[in-house]
C-alpha cells in the first residue's frame, strides 16, 4: 500500500514535537503545557483553528492571538500564520520540511495597555502573562 506522505515526514512527523499528530490532525501547543489536536480537511483554514481555540479556551479578545510555526532546530525562525488571509491547513501542513515545525498558539499582537486586556478579557490576559513569564522565548 503506497503512502501519501513523503517518506521523511512519514517517519519523523509523528514523533516528538511535530506539526502533525496524525495525518490531517494538527497538534497545537498551549502556554500551559497542554496540546490540542485538530482534525482538518481541505477547506479548513488557520482562522477556523484559531476560532475553535477561542471557544475552547473561553477567550474573548482573539485579535491578539495567532498560530505560530516554530522551527524546532532553529529557534530564531518563527513564522506567524496570519488569520486574515486564511491559509488552508493542508497548505500549512504540506510546507517543505513541515516535520521540523511545531504549531504554537501565541499572543503575537500585544495590546497597547495590558490593563485594558485584563479588564476586557481576564482569560486572554492570563494567557499573555503565562507566555511572558515563561521567558523561554521558544
Amino acid at each position: 500500500m503506497a503512502c501519501c506522505f513523503p517518506k521523511p515526514c512519514f517517519i519523523d512527523c509523528f514523533q516528538g514535537n511535530s506539526l502533525l499528530f496524525l495525518p490531517n490532525v494538527l497538534k497545537v501547543y498551549l502556554e500551559n503545557g497542554q496540546t490540542k489536536a485538530f482534525k482538518f480537511h481541505k477547506n479548513t483554514t488557520v482562522k477556523d483553528i484559531v476560532l475553535t481555540l477561542k471557544e475552547k479556551l473561553s477567550i474573548r479578545c482573539i485579535e491578539h492571538f495567532a498560530l505560530v510555526l516554530e522551527q524546532q532546530y532553529n529557534i530564531t525562525k518563527l513564522l506567524i500564520n496570519q488569520t486574515h488571509c486564511t491559509p488552508k491547513m493542508p497548505l500549512v501542513a504540506q510546507k517543505k520540511d513541515s516535520h521540523d515545525y511545531r504549531c504554537l498558539f501565541r499572543v503575537c499582537f500585544i495590546p497597547r495597555d495590558p490593563m485594558d486586556l485584563l479588564q476586557d478579557d481576564p482569560v486572554a490576559f492570563k494567557y499573555l502573562f503565562q507566555q511572558v513569564t515563561q521567558c523561554d522565548y521558544r
